[in-house]
């Protein structure tokens, strides 16, 4: 009988002041259910992390976020 340990997902906290803060940024939106290549992409930009964690908290698919609030300056929407 093999045992699958779980891993618990480390918060993104540290004791200090964030030293990266798009890695946190890509983090927190890691944690609260962005795609990680997505969460890369949103951290890097100049988008709105409490306004796309607030569009997910209210039941809006990542994804759909996403597009909601990173549109480019052609207004074309990835």
């Amino acid at each position: 009988m093999t045992t699958q340990q779980t891993r618990t997902p480390v918060p993104c906290q540290s004791p200090g002041p964030p030293v990266d803060v798009v890695a946190w940024r890509a983090c927190r939106l890691r944690e609260a259910g962005f795609r990680a290549a997505l969460a890369d992409a949103l951290a890097a930009q100049r988008v709105d992390l409490h306004a796309l964690l607030q569009l997910v908290d209210a039941g809006c698919p990542p994804d759909l976020a996403a597009r909601i609030l990173s549109a480019d300056d052609t207004g074309t929407l990835w």
